[in-house]
């Protein structure tokens, strides 16, 4: 009988390890952080400047491969060298931009025709505007469901859902 415990007491040990283990590599990989900054990759930022060269590594010595030409875009930081990102847009193309025209200013997207945009987080409330597919709106407070967004003068409360740049199980305040 005591060597049936010890085989069942190391099985503990063992089983039990391997569920640290487990548990502190899904946790890593929920944590990832840039090595420059130490915030949260990936992340949302907007484009500072008018115009950014996108290169295909992080110097001016790399080629440019295209220009971003609208501020306010959001894009998502997936890396970080020096003072270089790894961005992409929605479509998911990108490449490094210089961190100096980035801005933790938080825009978003408008993914869907006609976005109702609502006087309150509740689609029975009052249709404060209507934002078309394209347009890049501030970004304000989320709950689960909806944020608070801004564009052309005009502010209210949409799905989160229909936006490109917050992540569907971000909370803002």
């Amino acid at each position: 009988m005591s060597g049936f415990l010890t085989v069942k007491c190391r099985l503990l040990v063992v089983s039990s390890v391997f569920l640290l283990v487990l548990g502190s590599l899904a946790a890593s990989a929920q944590e990832k952080r840039g090595p420059v900054t130490n915030l949260p990759l990936p992340r949302y930022v907007s484009m500072k400047a008018a115009e950014g060269n996108v290169r295909r590594g992080p110097s001016l010595t790399h080629r440019i491969d295209w220009v971003f030409k609208r501020r306010g875009m959001p894009l998502q930081i997936t890396a970080e060298y020096g003072n270089w990102r790894k961005v992409q847009d929605r479509d998911g193309a990108g490449g490094w931009v210089h961190y100096a025209l980035l801005s933790g200013v938080r825009t978003v997207l408008i993914e869907s025709e006609l976005l109702p945009v609502y006087t309150s987080p509740d689609s029975n409330s009052q249709i404060a505007a209507q934002f078309e597919s394209g347009v890049v709106a501030r970004l304000g407070s989320c709950n689960v469901d909806w944020c608070h967004i801004s564009a052309g003068g005009y502010r209210g409360w949409a799905r989160k859902s229909n936006l490109w740049g917050v992540d569907i199980s971000e909370i803002r305040e």
